[in-house]
């Protein structure tokens, strides 16, 4: 196994992940999933899979990193500016690089979702525009059914947390969030419930995954 010299001690990927959950190591290692778009919801989501193991990754996004970014997304003040690609291969090399990353700075559109997530069993939705995403997951339904699509709906404001849900809505299609508190309505996103629906997507890609290993 690869290791690496950190302060003058060798790492491998295995002491990373040593407190994940028993079994899980080579069933996340050989998974592949597509997360479109790498803003609030879906840079932590980039980093709650990384840490997790999750070994193939393919990261979409074409905007670059502003100031009011800072208030929910996983960059740093050092990133403003830089492109969302090259920001969050910066963090995610700094936390596990043994694992492999596509970084993608394209715009998606209806013409080319179906090539971005051919090769992917999962797909991770993280748009924050509303119609690219009915766009988007509308597309891949009628195109690839048995594709599964992690979707969501509502993080804004400061309403309750516990409304924060993960609701499987399609065969292959889960939904998390409150369903109702977008960001028009609810001027403003704040870091909580942003990381909350996050991790809401995350846990049930990682609950997907291991189902079939693990005892859940």
């Amino acid at each position: 196994m690869e290791k690496i010299l950190v302060n003058g001690k060798k790492i491998d990927e295995k002491m990373l992940l040593e407190r994940n959950i028993e079994n899980s190591y080579e069933k996340l290692k050989n998974t592949k999933v597509c997360i479109l778009g790498l803003g609030g919801l879906g840079s932590n989501i980039s980093l709650f899979l990384v840490r997790s193991g999750v070994g193939n990754l393919s990261l979409i996004d074409f905007d670059s990193v502003e100031a009011s970014n800072l208030n929910r997304q996983a960059y740093f003040i050092k990133h403003i500016g830089m492109k969302k690609t090259d920001a969050i291969k910066e963090l995610i090399e700094n936390i596990n690089p043994f694992i492999n990353v596509q970084y993608k700075n394209i715009y998606v559109d209806e013409d080319n979702i179906l090539d971005i997530i051919s090769d992917y069993d999962y797909i991770i939705e993280a748009f924050d525009n509303a119609t690219i995403k009915a766009l988007v997951i509308n597309k891949i339904i009628e195109n690839y059914p048995e594709k599964i699509i992690i979707s969501s709906s509502g993080m804004a404001g400061i309403e309750d947390s516990n409304n924060i849900k993960t609701q499987k809505r399609l065969k292959n299609l889960y939904i998390c969030g409150d369903q109702y508190s977008d960001f028009e309505e609810y001027s403003g996103m704040m870091a909580p419930r942003v990381n909350i629906c996050a991790g809401h997507q995350a846990n049930m890609f990682l609950r997907l995954v291991l189902k079939n290993k693990i005892n859940l």
